[in-house]
This record gives C-alpha cells, sequence and structure tokens, in this order.
C-alpha cells in the first residue's frame, strides 16, 4: 500500500476544500434590498385547442399561455416517482408583495411532497390572502436540453423570467396529473404544471 506525502496531503485537502467553499458561495441564495422587485402579476393567456404534446412516454395538454416574471422563494428537486421523471424541480415564485425583501425576511419558506408551505410569527407580515395570491408553487416540465441546464442554475431569491404552457398530464397507465389556472386557489390541484419553453435569470446583485 502507498501512502500519500503529508504535504501532498495537505495540498489536497486545501484544493477540495476550495472547491466545496466555491459550490457553496455559487449556491448562496440572492439577498436584496427591501422593496417590491416585482411589480407585475404573472400573464396567462387562454389559447384555442393547441396539439397535444409527447415527452417522455406522458401527453401533455395546453390548457394555456404562461409569462411570469418572478422572485424565485424557493426550489425543491425531485428524483423519485412519475411527477420527478416528467418534472424534476418545483420553484415557489413570488410576485408583488411577496417579491419584497423586508416581507420574505418574516416568512419561512419551505417546499416537500411537491407541496409548498409558509411559516411566520404573530403577527403576519402580511394576510394568508396576500400570501396566496402573490406566490405560487409550480412545477416545471423542461422543454429542452437548454432549458433544463438553465433551471439547475437557478437559486433562491433569483429573479426569474419564464415562458410556457400550462399543460396537464396524462400517462397510458391511467396516472394524471392535472394543472391550476388560478393564482387564488389553495390546496390539492391548486400548483402550476408548466411546459417550461424559456427561462432567464436576470442580473445578481
Amino acid at each position: 500500500m502507498f501512502g500519500i506525502e503529508p504535504k501532498k496531503f495537505l495540498i489536497l485537502l486545501l484544493v477540495v476544500a476550495a472547491i466545496l467553499a466555491w459550490r457553496d458561495w455559487n449556491s448562496r441564495d440572492i439577498v436584496h434590498d427591501p422593496g417590491i422587485l416585482v411589480a407585475e402579476s404573472p400573464n396567462q393567456i387562454e389559447t384555442p385547442e393547441m396539439p397535444v404534446i409527447a415527452v417522455k412516454g406522458y401527453q401533455l395538454t395546453p390548457r394555456a399561455m404562461l409569462q411570469i416574471r418572478a422572485r424565485v422563494l424557493s426550489r425543491k428537486n425531485y428524483r423519485f416517482g412519475s411527477e420527478a421523471d416528467l418534472s424534476p424541480v418545483d420553484l415557489a415564485l413570488g410576485w408583488q408583495v411577496m417579491s419584497d425583501q423586508a416581507v420574505l425576511d418574516q416568512i419561512e419558506v419551505t417546499q416537500g411532497s411537491r407541496w409548498y408551505y409558509t411559516r411566520y410569527q404573530l403577527p403576519a407580515p402580511i394576510s394568508d390572502q396576500a400570501i396566496i395570491e402573490h406566490s405560487g408553487n409550480m412545477h416545471m416540465i423542461p422543454a429542452a436540453t437548454i432549458v433544463s441546464r438553465k433551471l439547475k442554475s437557478v437559486r433562491i431569491g433569483d429573479i426569474v423570467r419564464l415562458q410556457g404552457l400550462l399543460v396537464d398530464a396524462d400517462h397510458d397507465s391511467g396516472w394524471h396529473w392535472r394543472t391550476s389556472r388560478s393564482r387564488t386557489d389553495t390546496g390539492a390541484g391548486s400548483c402550476e404544471i408548466i411546459y417550461l419553453q424559456d427561462i432567464q435569470i436576470e442580473e445578481r446583485p
């Protein structure tokens, strides 16, 4: 068995530590100054009947076009299940009052099991209704490899521009997934399923 000289071992440790520190720095949350960063609401355009889109053995039925400029409140990667095969990433997005750092500093945002959760101490910084109307958990189905790469680079706090289609998903096995078409609903079925055709990350501070 061959050992490593102490000096070389120390250099190796320093290199590994530097790589880990660089990775952590480049994946850190983005923090902004107080104030509303996204003044506009998502723009949903109802469309005439469009052809079904085939993706990985699933059939996606377009329901509307959706354009969003929003702040990323949280992101969650998924690896298992039919949903993960189709949609590997969920983004929790916020706009208007839910893009304000002063508000978000008082709200804990988490994701899990394809749900989006908020938690805060009383008194609430804003009403539950305001949170519901100005944020959403959205399931992303990348339309192309380049879109998937961009999606992987998104960080919490980023301001992003998304363009795609709200879709219902079906599989020959009988499995199905239905998108919301409202920004004010809650509970089961209230998440948007987006066939993501483009995503742009605005310049980070």
